[in-house]
């Protein structure tokens, strides 16, 4: 293991600026001594947008190519045009880098609230493939602007990018104590790209004797995770299902405020990148209002993803501590909560 880490940090905009500032003293704290941490932080986003009219170019790519990882806060601002932030940087650097496992754990912490009756116990990971389906862009209008206007959303799926994610979600499961899959996708509608994930699913599953297995239609699957949340252990599926899943699963978990993720490339040619699903909350930017827990918890998949296990099982335990005793405590500042977590690391 690497006794060092280069590290990109993209704060980005809004409340990213004040929540990755939490997460890298979080992460300064935890490190052992002889582990040097290096860091070069880049201005991505609306504000280098508004100034140069870029999003992300060759030459970034190159730049950030060279980090073991990339901590993100947030991109997105109302001030610039829908679609032009997400496609011209997070979408481009997905697949530029291949993030081609966006990894989503959903677990009720403890202190944590749920809208779910009877706080049942959730504890599953998603793995949503990250760079095929209908976000890669393939699709177009004809006749815009017409009564007679169409548009389309192609829907790619390979045999290679369903094999890698769905191969990567077995590792997952089997490294789990529940080993238990469940494969989310629409097989009786989607035909085609249903059954390219079913069979795939079927055929791989055959090298994982010791994983139990599930398939669920992605609306059943909607069903479940709000009244049964507990049969879930990792689920697997597309980049639109998942996209939509997880947003659910954070929901039943807790809320967004304590949820991480990963847009990873397992090979490693590329860094991966570790974010919260918040987004940037301008209505709160600058205020110190942002709960900064989504990125900590980030930064702890981030020191997995690189080896630090013991470290990030660190930052885990003290973010459940944490939360434990918000319930009879007064509101805590952005920097406040960063400070009790990064003391608990320390200690």
């Amino acid at each position: 293991m690497s006794r060092s880490i280069n590290l990109a940090v993209i704060p980005g905009d809004g409340i990213g600026q004040e929540v990755v500032a939490e997460g890298l003293k979080v992460l300064s704290a935890v490190l052992p001594q002889d582990v040097k941490l290096e860091t070069q932080d880049y201005d991505f986003g609306a504000k280098r947008y508004h100034a140069t009219g870029e999003t992300l170019t060759d030459a970034d790519l190159a730049q950030l190519k060279r980090h073991d990882a990339i901590l993100l806060g947030a991109i997105g601002d109302p001030s610039v045009p829908s679609g032009v932030l997400e496609r011209g940087f997070l979408l481009k650097l997905r697949f530029a880098f291949d993030h081609h496992v966006n990894l989503r754990p959903s677990k009720l912490l403890p202190g944590v609230s749920t809208p779910l009756a009877g706080q049942p116990e959730i504890d599953f990971v998603v793995v949503r493939e990250g760079t095929e389906g209908p976000y890669t862009g393939n699709g177009g209008t004809i006749r815009k602007g017409t009564p007679h206007e169409v548009a389309t959303e192609v829907s790619v799926n390979t045999a290679y990018g369903v094999e890698r994610v769905v191969r990567d979600a077995f590792a997952r499961a089997q490294a789990r104590p529940r080993k238990k899959l469940t494969l989310v996708h629409k097989n009786n509608v989607l035909t085609f790209a249903g059954h390219l994930w079913t069979d795939t699913f079927n055929r791989v599953a055959q090298e994982f004797p010791e994983v139990g297995t599930d398939y669920l239609h992605v609306d059943a699957a909607t069903i479940f995770l709000v009244t049964q949340p507990e049969r879930f252990d990792v689920i697997v599926t597309d980049n639109l299902f998942g996209d939509i899943i997880t947003d659910l699963a954070a929901a039943v978990s807790g809320g967004i405020g304590v949820a991480a993720s990963g847009n990873i490339n397992p090979g490693r040619e590329f860094p991966s990148m570790f974010e919260p699903v918040h987004g940037s909350a301008p209505d709160i930017a600058g205020q110190g209002k942002a709960d900064p827990t989504a990125t900590v918890l980030s930064v702890a998949l981030l020191l997995r993803h690189l080896g630090y296990d013991a470290e990030a099982d660190r930052i885990d335990a003290a973010v459940a501590a944490d939360l434990t005793e918000r319930a009879d405590k007064p509101a805590r500042s952005t920097s406040e909560i960063g400070d009790a977590v990064a003391s608990r690391v320390a200690g």
